[in-house]
């Protein structure tokens, strides 16, 4: 039990409802279109929690052993830091997280053809990139572009793809929604640990920006969140269904009050945990919106 929790700890499986929000919403784009397709959506689904549980087994390994987290980090424990699990063993479950998302993805890549093959390798790469490699995408203030990038427009336009074979300025629209509240989850994140990177020289955007730029990132990308379904509706892109989105309004803006408020601490891992939440919270009423509309 306690190899167990250790590897609990290790994929962070709070986190895995970033990956699912995305398959969600283009899965209900595809059932919209009449292009449901239940394997591919499935494959999508286990690809995208994979490839999550890849990223943090990453960021736990490169994070440890460039010395980026110490025992002054504030957010949860990190294994490889902490000695609960060898570097080498988290270094091991990291690639086999990565080797079955690439099998799952062969089913991917023989219904959509090179699209998806092209899709497939720039996700593995970015896993790897993202903390990792010569030039990590995180520590060079890119993490949360390619968050908004991988887990808005790929992840949504490639779940619709692989069962539609098709791809759309609509479906597009869909997923810079879902990026945008995403995105906020690593923006609180990293605004959290913006002394301790800062020391360690992990330049973050909440690095760059500070922390006040950071918050203010933050509000921008919750806000955004509720002004794309309106410009949906009015261009008829979507119904007035896609305005259910408004139905978690008053937990964003509890969110944005909490943010600026907080101070830079360990009082931040709450606002994670709710911002995670209210993502997926938001990614099931548009998906709801985007189904009956």
């Amino acid at each position: 039990m306690a190899d167990l929790h250790r590897w609990i700890l290790a994929i962070r499986p709070k986190t895995l409802p970033a990956a699912a929000g995305p398959v969600l919403v283009g899965t209900a784009l595809a059932f919209r279109d009449q292009g449901l397709a239940i394997l591919p959506a499935l494959c999508a689904l286990g690809i995208a929690f994979l490839l999550q549980i890849g990223v943090n087994l990453a960021n736990d390994y490169f994070d440890s052993i460039k010395g980026i987290d110490t025992q002054e980090r504030l957010g949860p424990t990190r294994v490889t830091q902490s000695g609960l699990i060898t570097p080498t063993g988290v270094k091991a479950a990291m690639w086999c997280a990565l080797a079955l998302a690439m099998v799952l993805g062969l089913v991917l890549v023989m219904r959509g053809g090179w699209p998806v093959l092209v899709i497939g390798a720039a996700c593995i790469l970015a896993a790897l990139g993202y903390s990792g490699g010569p030039y990590p995408l995180a520590s060079h203030g890119l993490g949360d572009l390619f968050v908004f990038i991988f887990f808005g427009l790929v992840a949504v336009g490639g779940t619709y793809y692989v069962q539609t074979l098709q791809l759309t300025w609509r479906v597009i629209a869909m997923a810079v929604m879902v990026g945008l509240p995403i995105t906020a989850i690593i923006v609180v994140n990293n605004l959290r640990d913006v002394h301790t990177d800062h020391k360690a020289g992990k330049y973050t955007l909440a690095v760059i920006l500070g922390a006040k730029g950071s918050k203010l990132e933050y509000t921008l990308l919750l806000l955004s969140a509720f002004v794309m379904p309106f410009i949906c509706w009015n261009i008829g892109w979507a119904s007035a269904w896609i305005l259910l989105t408004w139905l978690c309004f008053p937990l964003c803006w509890g969110l944005i009050k909490q943010v600026w408020s907080s101070p830079i601490s360990s009082a931040l891992n709450a606002v994670l945990a709710k911002t995670a939440a209210f993502s997926l919270l938001y990614n099931v009423l548009l998906s709801i919106g985007i189904v009956i509309g």
